[in-house]
């Protein structure tokens, strides 16, 4: 029986109440003040990172590789329109305007001259993850750019002479491919 009224009496002394209740109020303002300050720093002041693939030119960086997975997506079938390539951006979320990225206006995924905490990262064989990386070099080796070929308007003089000087030089370099008649000269031996 000591224990039971030992028990009972503590619970009726009055001052044991509040430290509970100091401890608790304490408590429950620093939750408050955490939850607003990280509302106020992500939501307000919109101040954390935000991380997105952009467009990447395989041509001249080294590139993620996506190719399309038939099990997961609908895939088009010819591997060039499955396959992309990607870098990966990092930028302040205040810095990023309110657009919809795949408009062409819109300069979401583009770091301003001087921006801070704005960088883009290519793969490299410590950051790939199991990522594919696409070599610059081969790239250009398997998939040689296409020449363009550029048509002139109606009237443009100018066009048109650099055109035919050009097609005098490729004529010129290969001259059994040129379709224009050539005469031949004759040489006469010097006496």
């Amino acid at each position: 029986m000591g224990k039971a009224e030992e028990a009972k009496e503590q619970k009726e002394k009055p001052g044991k109440k509040w430290p509970n209740i100091l401890f608790f109020v304490i408590f429950g303002l620093l939750i408050f003040g955490s939850v607003a300050f990280t509302y106020y720093r992500i939501v307000i002041k919109r101040d954390y990172l935000i991380s997105a693939e952009a467009d990447c030119d395989p041509t001249i960086e080294k590139c993620f590789v996506y190719v399309c997975d038939p099990s997961a997506e609908e895939c088009v079938g010819n591997p060039e329109e499955d396959t992309s390539y990607y870098k990966v951006m990092e930028r302040k979320a205040f810095n990023v305007p309110l657009c919809d990225p795949n408009d062409e206006n819109c300069e979401a995924l583009i770091c301003s001259e001087g921006e801070k905490d704005c960088s883009f990262e290519l793969c490299q064989e410590g950051n790939a993850d199991g990522i594919e990386c696409n070599d610059p070099e081969q790239y250009n080796i398997d998939n040689p750019p296409e020449e363009e070929v550029v048509e002139c308007e109606e009237g443009d003089e100018e066009c048109l002479n650099q055109e035919e000087s050009l097609d005098s030089e490729e004529c010129d370099a290969t001259a059994e491919d040129c379709s224009t008649d050539t005469s031949e000269e004759t040489v006469t031996p010097e006496e």
